[in-house]
């Protein structure tokens, strides 16, 4: 059994006037892939710390494999790390790099040489094993610290923004790597990344941070679809999904000609979401919320409308084919039935 769990953990720094992780209950099943996203902040890379124990938990408890691990030291937690800056040794080869901490765990030379010869196959490093770090790319180098973590077998592999240092590209073929490469050892992976994109791509299931607290947790469709309040809603999705408030009158909110029953029981100000891909274009002088195009992102198949109200509120519409408004123009806007999501303007509480 390879599970994290987390109980009502909480991490307080000296002299902070907040917790940086709060009353944290979180579980990750053996096996799983699970991501950890949020503004920088929030507390991600400090929740993976305390797991390895790098910082000191002011309450609660972290288990792995069923065992409570809160007051172990780092080496006695069975976990790996990787860092986003490598932290590779520059005078050794990649094979000895990779083969360091089983060296040190006083590993015979032939399981050392099996174990290492094992990994770089996955990781398609063999061609590179006799090479110093200052020889290999970035992407490469990250495939080493990750083979120096594979190598060990741990419990649990944590990962800490890994490809932030890598350019576009080189970063969504990595992330796949890392991916199939969970897949494979089935190992409980936990990793921590600022960007949502990478998170919705890559985890089983998605944690969002925010302020030291757990937001929600679940599968990446799960949360796209059915965010558990404005923060969640605003955060996840690219473009984010499109937010606006607006007062609830007879049942009904009307944005500037958009009109949407409210969810029963609503009153005073509600918070209205709609993802750029729920509008459509209406009729002129019709039924929908007037806007002006300022920036059209032309994707290929489809394009991104940057737009904005009368009163200056900006929102993107999702053109599906290449015949749309050109920069400049004025149109009206209208959302898909049943495709409008709603929360409490105070709280961010989803209402529906």
């Amino acid at each position: 059994m390879s599970g994290v769990s987390f109980e009502n953990v909480s991490i307080v720094y000296p002299g902070a006037t907040r917790p940086s992780v709060d009353e944290l209950d979180l579980h990750i099943g053996e096996g799983e892939f699970l991501v950890l996203v949020g503004p920088s902040g929030c507390g991600k890379s400090t929740i993976l710390r305390s797991l390895a124990g790098l910082e000191p938990v002011t309450q609660g408890t972290i288990t792995i494999g069923g065992k409570d691990v809160t007051g172990l030291e780092p080496k006695d937690r069975d976990i790996a790390m990787v860092f986003q800056n490598y932290a590779l040794y520059p005078h050794y080869t990649v094979r000895e790099n990779m083969g360091f901490a089983l060296k040190l765990a006083k590993k015979s030379k032939a399981e050392i040489t099996e174990r290492v010869d094992r990994a770089a196959e996955m990781l398609d490093l063999v061609p590179y094993l006799d090479r110093k770090p200052k020889e290999l790319s970035g992407g490469q180098r990250q495939r080493v610290a990750m083979g120096r973590a594979i190598v060990r077998s741990p419990q649990v592999f944590l990962m800490d923004e890994p490809l932030s240092n890598l350019d576009a590209k080189l970063r969504v073929a990595t992330r796949a790597q890392i991916a199939k490469l969970q897949r494979e050892l089935h190992t409980t992976m936990i990793y921590v990344t600022h960007d949502q994109v990478e998170a919705m791509t890559m985890g089983d299931r998605v944690a969002v941070l925010r302020d030291g607290r757990l937001q929600q947790v679940a599968a990446p469709r799960e949360l796209y679809e059915n965010p558990i309040n404005a923060f969640v809603a605003g955060f996840i999705g690219s473009p984010a999904m499109n937010l606006f408030d607006a007062p609830v009158v007879d049942g009904t909110v009307d944005l500037d000609g958009m009109r949407v029953p409210a969810p029963a029981g609503a009153l005073g100000t509600v918070t209205i979401g709609v993802r750029p891909e729920h509008l459509r274009l209406a009729a002129q002088g019709g039924e929908g919320m007037h806007a002006v195009v300022d920036l059209v992102e032309e994707l290929g198949a489809d394009s991104f409308l940057h737009c904005s109200t009368p009163d200056g509120h900006p929102l993107v519409y999702r053109a599906e084919s290449t015949d749309h408004p050109r920069k400049g123009e004025d149109i009206r806007l209208a959302a898909h039935e049943g495709q409008v999501r709603f929360f409490d303007a105070e709280t961010g509480d989803r209402l529906r």
